[in-house]
């Protein structure tokens, strides 16, 4: 265990071009790759580095976050000093929420100060990828930083969406430009990952000064901007410990952009390797039994799933699915066909219902001959639908036409699972 440095994964985010994902749940608590949550890889990235003391300040709908936190992330020895430890908004520097990311660890100064750190590495808990935090510590340490800003190159053409920095030829940064929108196209920047080392010499009066005069209280407008020319800003390279050719570091922020993450871990080689023994990645695993698909002997074809991620507890009974995610405890029902969906927690699919290119969040139970994902205006009229026509499907959504009872539905779930659960 690193034991001169403590971790603040800021994960109160509101993830509003998520919604309806997350009209319930915070972004990082979004289910992603079956069994996981986005912040997990966050997580376990801090884990695989050797970083054990983690503060995570929550803020909007967080129960979900918490619960799992909680259940999955009680792997750290207290009595050794290590903890992953909730901060929830206390109000303890004035009467307001966190104003921004420099600002929530600004009123946790209290909690992070008591760990009498030398040094604080800030964290958002909303990305995906694989990163070895301790070797950017390492670096940090050997160039005697004030702060240090991890970057990945990205097009012109993508850089209002991030912080851009201009740096000499050691990686020092001499410039600073919050999502400029007007660059040459055709070249690449560094753009700011949203991930900073800071020395708490450094750190401690840069938050006390913004804390005193009308800002945006933002690590990327205001505190970074202001220290580039107080004290030495380096850039760090993004490492990708994903063992690719290409490097891997996604914001997964859209619907569309989810959805994709989504199915390209259903490639036979995809982008993300989720099965590097090397490289852990943790979650709260269910208690549930293994996934099944049963129903090759009884007058109708096998349950079967191709190039497909299947978690814990879901059955697959006499339906086919293909290029699809189910997260824990699905159940897709007789002469079903799910196609490039993801199917989250819980959700059941009743017999002949037909499902593309869609999310289902967890718990919706689609009914018997459902069709979604076939018919676009009637898909837009009952639910959200992307601009790339993305079914998401929540249980707010208006009622399918056709809805089965609870009689029926009980009926026809024990014709499909009789003999097969207890």
């Amino acid at each position: 265990m690193l034991d001169d440095v403590v971790v603040m994964v800021l994960a109160g985010g509101v993830g509003e071009r998520l919604y309806p994902l997350t009209k319930e749940r915070a972004k990082p608590a979004v289910y992603f790759g079956g069994p996981y949550r986005i912040i997990d890889f966050t997580l376990s990235n801090c884990i695989n580095a050797g970083l054990r003391r983690i503060f995570i300040a929550l803020q909007y709908k967080s129960l979900s976050l918490s619960r799992h936190i909680r259940m999955g992330w009680s792997v750290v020895a207290d009595e050794l000093g290590e903890f992953v430890e909730i901060l929830s908004p206390q109000k303890r520097v004035g009467e307001h929420w966190y104003l921004g990311t420099a600002d929530a660890v600004y009123q946790n100064l209290y909690s992070i100060l008591r760990e009498s750190p030398r040094y604080l590495i800030v964290l958002s808990g909303d990305h995906v990828y694989k990163m070895d935090y301790a070797k950017m510590l390492r670096v940090h340490k050997e160039r005697r930083a004030g702060a240090t800003i991890a970057v990945i190159e990205v097009p012109t053409e993508e850089a209002h969406r991030f912080g851009v920095l201009q740096t000499d030829d050691q990686d020092q940064i001499t410039g600073f430009l919050e999502k400029p929108k007007h660059l040459q196209p055709g070249g690449q920047v560094l753009a700011s990952m949203g991930i900073y080392i800071f020395d708490m010499e450094t750190l401690v009066p840069a938050l006390e000064e913004d804390a005193r005069h009308p800002s945006t209280h933002d690590f990327g407008k205001d505190i970074l901007p202001s220290l580039i020319s107080k004290t030495s800003v380096y850039a760090y390279r993004f490492y990708d410990e994903n063992k690719k050719a290409s490097t891997y570091w996604r914001d997964i922020g859209t619907l569309d952009a989810y959805f994709e993450a989504n199915m390209d871990l259903c490639h036979v080689n995809p982008d993300f390797n989720l099965y590097d023994p090397e490289w852990p990645l943790r979650t709260h695993q269910v208690q549930a039994p293994p996934a099944k698909f049963v129903f090759a002997d009884e007058g109708r074809r096998c349950g079967q799933a191709l190039d497909s991620i299947i978690s814990a507890g879901c059955i697959v009974s006499g339906s086919t699915v293909a290029g699809s995610v189910l997260c824990p405890n699905v159940r897709v029902h007789s002469f079903s066909e799910i196609e490039q969906s993801i199917l989250m927690p819980g959700v059941r699919v009743g017999r002949h219902a037909r499902v593309r290119r869609a999310i289902v969040d967890r718990d919706v139970f689609i009914p018997r001959g459902a069709q979604i994902g076939w018919n676009r205006d009637e898909d837009r009229r009952r639910h959200t639908v992307t601009d790339s026509g993305i079914v998401v499907v929540t249980t707010d959504d208006e009622p399918f036409i056709g809805e089965i009872s609870d009689e029926a539905l009980r009926i026809e779930e024990e014709f499909d699972t009789r003999g097969s659960e207890p």
